[in-house]
């Protein structure tokens, strides 16, 4: 065994051990149920029930979007940090069809409006971008999540790291 091998096993471990973009994914899609009653009722009030479904389906692309965008970087992680660039942006790009995909055979349907759909995608996906990114922290010692500001966590994580 090199000692090559052995930085690539700690790489590996570690990646193992520590998946902070699903944290990350996690809250976001918290998040998006917690802008979406205010997407909703957005959608509701300026174009009726056909600007509330559209909305709300806006909404399920968003949540959908981030968690495999973390499942892609997870995946991609383990294997090597090339693999992982690679996935990255090929998966950007997959996920751009996924969206066009889901939106086009249902573009002419009755129920779509266009205009609550597109301001509701563009709107939640740079808000909750925004939202999150004053919660992420970029230090050595919290490389995931600011400590105490997960969504999902009840349990204050700094407490449990000087144990």
């Amino acid at each position: 065994m090199s000692p090559s091998d052995d930085t690539i096993d700690l790489f590996t471990a570690e990646v193992n051990a520590v998946a902070p973009e699903q944290e990350i994914a996690r809250d976001l899609a918290v998040r998006t149920a917690l802008v979406a009653p205010v997407m909703l009722a957005i959608g509701a009030v300026f174009w009726g029930r056909h600007g509330f479904f559209s909305s709300g389906y806006a909404l399920v692309i968003v949540a959908v979007n981030f968690l495999l965008a973390a499942a892609i970087m997870t995946w991609s992680a383990k294997i090597s940090p090339a693999v992982m660039f690679g996935a990255v942006m090929f998966g950007f790009v997959a996920r751009l069809g996924i969206i066009t995909a889901a939106v086009l055979p249902i573009r002419n349907s009755d129920w779509f409006e266009i205009a609550p759909f597109a301001i509701s995608l563009l709107v939640t996906h740079l808000g909750l971008l925004v939202w999150e990114a004053r919660h992420v922290s970029a230090s050595l010692a919290f490389p995931g999540l600011k400590p105490g500001t997960s969504v999902l966590s009840t349990t204050d994580p700094s407490a449990e790291r000087s144990q």
